[in-house]
């Protein structure tokens, strides 16, 4: 009786995002002990490999050829070989096929496992002297304005601090779409992390349009967005909530009980009860006179 084959692993293996003093020891004795090193961009790995002597075989596995790809990655994984996924920069899976490949393995029971490393996003949101509680990273923004406008609705309202990338010949253009959805933010631009020209530019977002129309955007870039203060949500809130008495009677024709009303819009309307409660009266008054 043939002994049961045991699966093998998929290590999502963080690599450089520009300094390769970046790389981790855990990370390079993976791509030197895995089977196979799955890569974004093989001639780009390629040279990472070269520069730390690692043999391992290499394969391609990008946007363009996941569906394919992937179940001939699984299938290996389910034979026993250890993989290793790799983005062109980075961790794997954040703004990348990765995500997909994840996904699969875990549909056919295949563990894996993440070795932690660079991350431009957060690089940037720690540098960038923005609150980093709560932050909402949105990748690159869609081509298609719709979803765009979709997302940037949403994202608007939010309290956390918000994470774009963006490449050189679009920044200009998502800066100002940015600055017309979102208001006049604070926000930073920062670009080339890591490497020889770094540079972190703060300020809002219109200062940042100013700048970039002056200083031409060059290398790949992370914009890290102020998200909407409370202050400015509850007066935006304010804004569009109907006047109290009509909110009364709004929610008084959708069948809610007076008392739920009155509590309802009091605590929406940030008023006492009482003062609620005067106004319903009145309402019911008028009701009655039409």
């Amino acid at each position: 009786m043939s002994e049961e084959v045991v699966k093998g692993s998929l290590y999502l293996c963080a690599t450089p995002i520009g300094n390769l003093e970046d790389i981790t020891l855990r990370a390079l004795r993976i791509l030197k002990e895995v089977d196979l090193i799955a890569a974004e961009d093989t001639r780009h790995t390629q040279k990472l490999l070269n520069h730390f002597a690692i043999e391992t075989q290499l394969t391609s596995y990008f946007e363009h050829n996941k569906r394919e790809k992937g179940p001939q990655l699984v299938e290996s994984l389910r034979m026993g070989k250890n993989i290793a996924l790799v983005s062109d920069a980075g961790t794997p899976g954040i703004s990348d096929p990765g995500a997909d490949l994840v996904m699969l393995c875990i549909n056919a029971d295949i563990n894996v496992v993440a070795i932690p490393g660079p991350s431009a996003g957060i690089s940037a949101l720690v540098i960038a002297g923005l609150p980093t509680d709560k932050f909402i990273f949105y990748g690159f923004l869609s081509k298609d304005n719709r979803k765009r406008e979709r997302i940037l609705t949403e994202a608007r309202n939010q309290t956390a601090t918000l994470l774009f990338y963006e490449s050189p010949h679009r920044l200009q253009k998502t800066l100002h779409i940015l600055q017309t959805t979102l208001g006049d933010r604070k926000a930073v631009a920062v670009r080339e992390l890591t490497k020889r020209f770094e540079e972190v530019v703060r300020g809002t977002l219109a200062s940042l349009i100013d700048h970039f129309t002056k200083h031409a955007p060059r290398g790949e870039f992370t914009l890290v967005v102020a998200g909407i203060s409370e202050m400015e949500l509850e007066i935006e809130r304010q804004e569009l909530l109907p006047d109290p008495r009509e909110h009364i009677l709004l929610l008084v024709s959708q069948g809610a009980t007076k008392k739920q009303a009155i509590k309802q819009v009091a605590v929406l309307h940030n008023m006492p009860k009482r003062e609620v409660y005067q106004l319903m009266l009145l309402a019911e008054e008028e009701i009655k006179e039409t």
